[in-house]
């Protein structure tokens, strides 16, 4: 007797099969990969038995590219070692000008719109880097997990802007990856929380890595995850513990400046030790030394380290108190709290995050790998492999996303902290009579004017029916898909003209840029508001002066005797003089000043056009025209 399988339509007639997906870590310094087997997640080990791998890759030659430890070891021009290529994701030559990159790094940007690293196998942009180290962490997958992968979710930091998330799926892409979504690394942390402990409500996500610091709010309601806000210290890590631990014994040795490379190296790599032996004891014996000389002998305590770094464990909790405030939310009302990165391993950061938020913080899941864990949850959902908790993942856009409006202003169409995906629509119209085409300007930040936020793309609306100012109805769209990337479109409603653009430019803003747009936005929030009320009511005025002297032009002298001409000529004048003034209560005093003077000569053009629409016309006839117009509305 024959067994028949049989599968609905449109699932895998193998529905026992578990379709391979995994999520990455893609780290500035460290990377790594994770699945989920036999129902849980798991970073994979590669050949060597290493769980992660250093983001450093070493160009041997034109066919020979080594990843992770073996790089750093490479016998190779030191410039074909290339480390932190994610600092550069999504940039152009033009950020790296007068940036500490520049003096870090050997560029070429001569040979396209990104920087490359210069190797002796050619030069590599980040992309190129970044695909060779995801190339590395696939193929590790494949042997560990024993076929072929259908995608991957992989992780970027909350505030990658669309340049850089774009620059992450296309090093994905060429490295053979299926993008199966990007999703932000504290979304990934709170997935990983999410199922294990299956919280419900508001969660902190503490993330101190080496070198920047984040947090986020996320809203966890049945099965859906919300990022409600996120802040953060992008020039604030586990590497100014380090600095300051230097600091430190460069005091004691009465040492004034370590020269070399290799003597600042190795002091950091000195002092990373203090700070991992000071986690687990009162006091740690020193011998530190310069340049291989002893010149320090003695002991460093628990209270002097706390002394220390005490100030910069500080710093975090300033963003904490920011995104509580940005989401509206009381500390009460947090219910958990997860720790991300390897910094904090520090006890005295647990028990400050701990004070602050009133509770124990949550450390069950390796700091370092709960990131990837929680990619690989996301990833084997979205392979449609069944779970117990299919979570929705929505997150944030990290600044605002509008419109360049008359007047220089900005017209905000996507506030900040909005949740993702998200499409919203705003509907603009003409300035001028007789236009019939639209320049749209698409930008991003937190400012009131054009000229304090970042320009993100332009493009044109043409060929749409000329009309009076203001009859045109234009229907703009912002869509940000899941990935966080932007797509704008423009619809002329009455004719169907369309244009659109992908937001895709060839840089991006970095962390600590966009942390300082946010902090200018905060400081200058009052000066902002009050030019935007005087650039509006410069328009007004503009718009007015407008409207009366195409009004004139057609028919004032119909309409008017010469001293009432000139009687409103003599009101334009002084409008115009007034809105060359910055004091927006002199505008608007001599806005209706104007309107005030030639509110007779409106009436009497109102009263003409009346006059000549009825002209030849009978009762019935109005009565009948009326009536025409209902039905249409009606239909």
């Amino acid at each position: 007797m024959a067994l028949l399988q049989i599968a609905e339509p449109g699932q895998s007639e193998a529905p026992h099969q578990h379709k391979l997906a995994i999520g990455i870590d893609l780290g500035t310094t460290n990377s790594l990969v994770a699945a989920v087997r036999s129902g849980s997640a798991d970073v994979l080990a590669d050949q060597h038995g290493h769980r992660s791998v250093p983001s450093v890759v070493a160009y041997v030659s034109d066919v020979k590219t080594v990843v992770g430890l073996d790089a750093h070891t490479s016998d190779v021009d030191s410039k074909s070692v290339v480390r932190s290529a994610k600092r550069l994701m999504g940039k152009g030559a033009n950020d790296l000008e007068g940036s500490w990159l520049a003096d870090h790094y050997d560029f070429d940007v001569s040979s396209g719109p990104l920087p490359a690293f210069v190797t002796q196998a050619g030069n590599k942009t980040a992309i190129d880097v970044s695909a060779a180290i995801l190339s590395t962490l696939k193929a590790t997958a494949e042997q560990t997990l024993g076929g072929d992968l259908m995608g991957a979710v992989v992780t970027v930091p909350a505030y990658f802007d669309d340049a850089q998330r774009q620059a992450t799926k296309d090093a994905a892409t060429l490295a053979g990856l299926n993008v199966l979504r990007l999703i932000n690394e504290p979304t990934a942390a709170a997935v990983a929380y999410g199922l294990d402990n299956e919280e419900e409500g508001i969660v902190a996500i503490y993330d101190l890595g080496g070198g920047t610091f984040d947090v986020s709010l996320l809203k966890m309601q049945r099965g859906i995850f919300e990022v409600l806000a996120t802040a953060g210290d992008t020039s604030l890590g586990g590497d100014d513990i380090d600095n300051a631990l230097v600091g430190w014994l460069m005091q004691q040795a009465g040492v004034d400046k370590l020269i070399s490379e290799q003597a600042r190296s190795d002091a950091k790599r000195y002092a990373r030790l203090l700070k991992e032996s000071l986690s687990d004891h009162d006091s740690v014996d020193v011998e530190f030394s310069v340049d291989g000389s002893p010149t320090f002998v003695g002991q460093i305590s628990l209270d002097v380290y706390h002394a220390i770094i005490t100030p910069l464990v500080a710093r975090t909790l300033k963003p904490c108190r920011r995104v509580l405030r940005d989401a509206d939310v009381d500390i009460d009302d947090v219910r958990a709290v997860v720790m991300v990165g390897g910094s904090t391993r520090i006890p005295l950061v647990r028990e400050k995050v701990s004070e602050f938020f009133k509770m124990p913080v949550l450390t069950s899941i390796n700091p370092d790998e709960v990131v990837a864990v929680g990619a690989a949850i996301q990833a084997d959902m979205l392979a449609g492999n069944k779970t117990d908790n299919d979570l929705l993942l929505l997150d944030v856009t990290p600044l605002s996303l509008g419109l360049e409006i008359m007047g220089g202003m900005v017209e905000k169409v996507i506030p900040r902290n909005t949740t993702i995906p998200i499409t919203r629509g705003q509907e603009f119209t003409t300035y001028k009579d007789g236009q019939s085409a639209m320049s749209l300007h698409v930008l991003q930040g937190e400012r009131e004017l054009v000229d304090d936020c970042r320009s993100l793309a332009r493009f044109e609306l043409k060929g749409f029916p000329a009309k009076v100012a203001g009859s045109a109805r234009i229907q703009v769209l912002f869509q940000v898909d899941a990935d966080g990337l932007l797509t704008v479109s423009a619809l002329e409603k009455q004719s169907g003209v369309v244009a659109s653009v992908d937001v895709r430019p060839s840089y991006g803003l970095n962390d600590g840029e966009i942390e300082h747009m946010l902090r200018e936005a905060m400081d200058n929030a009052g000066d902002d508001m009050q030019r935007r009320l005087l650039q509006e009511q410069k328009v007004e005025a503009s718009r007015v002066i407008e409207a009366i002297n195409s009004a004139l032009n057609a028919d004032g002298s119909v309409h008017l005797s010469t001293d009432e001409y000139s009687s409103i000529q003599v009101l334009i004048e002084q409008l115009e003089a007034a809105n060359q003034d910055d004091d927006r209560d002199i505008i608007k005093q001599a806005v209706a000043n104007l309107e005030r003077g030639s509110s007779e000569f409106v009436e009497r053009r109102m009263n003409a056009t009346v006059k000549r629409m009825m002209q030849g016309q009978g009762i019935d006839d109005i009565d009948k025209a009326s009536l025409s117009r209902k039905e249409q509305t009606a239909d």
